[in-house]
């Protein structure tokens, strides 16, 4: 029987209420929460990817650590995107927002293998999606705002560091960009960037609990 690794209803609750609480204190918890689980020395070194915003005003640098190796993760990374594998996160908080997000609890073979240019969705049209800017597989997925002058520069990078043969840090680093002013400091800094943190945390934890659940065992053969 398949595994249901997304959260409960109380779970979702409790991060709406985090997301609520992330606004409110987001002055205060920023530093936290911009380097949640994180080492200095990962926050510090370079990530392929941090070129695409290269003067960025919002930047964090999450990581976790997963109990098994870098190719039991690397699956769930490249079938993520609304319409594939969904986002691992709040998936009723997302739909919520009529997202249909639907996040996966096994590995599809039809979406191992994105190439550059692909679109990762955060939902139908005409919501904003990412596209893929470069693939290092099986260690660096990178994704980047759509190349054009509309778009606001942002990418987001998903790093695979092996610790051992068993063990692996994923890194999950943001930078983004956005014209000087009140109102996109308000946008951006105020509501969205303490309401990511919410759901990017929650995506590291289902990615965690999904990549450990499937790849424990091969750990354990090695």
């Amino acid at each position: 029987m398949t595994r249901n690794f997304n959260p409960t209803l109380f779970d979702e609750a409790m991060g709406a209420a985090g997301m609520a609480a992330n606004i409110l204190l987001s002055p205060l918890t920023r530093r936290w929460y911009s380097r949640w689980g994180s080492t200095a020395a990962e926050r510090q070194r370079a990530l392929p990817g941090d070129e695409i915003v290269s003067a960025p005003r919002i930047v964090s640098t999450r990581a976790i650590t997963i109990r098994a190796p870098a190719e039991a993760i690397w699956p769930w990374l490249v079938q993520m995107g609304q319409g594939r594998g969904g986002l691992y996160s709040y998936q009723k908080l997302e739909n919520l927002a009529r997202c249909d997000i639907h996040n996966a609890d096994v590995i599809h073979p039809e979406w191992q293998h994105p190439v550059v240019g692909d679109k990762v969705r955060f939902g139908p049209e005409p919501y904003p999606f990412h596209t893929i800017r470069a693939i290092d597989p099986g260690r660096t997925l990178i994704l980047g705002s759509p190349v054009d002058e509309r778009s606001v520069p942002t990418s987001w990078v998903f790093h695979l560091e092996p610790v051992d043969a068993a063990t692996t840090r994923l890194i999950a680093r943001y930078r983004g960009s956005y014209e000087p002013g009140i109102a996109n400091t308000i946008i951006w800094r105020a509501l969205t960037d303490p309401i990511f943190f919410v759901m990017e945390r929650r995506m590291l934890i289902g990615i965690r609990d999904r990549a450990e659940a499937r790849g424990a065992p091969a750990a354990a053969a090695a």
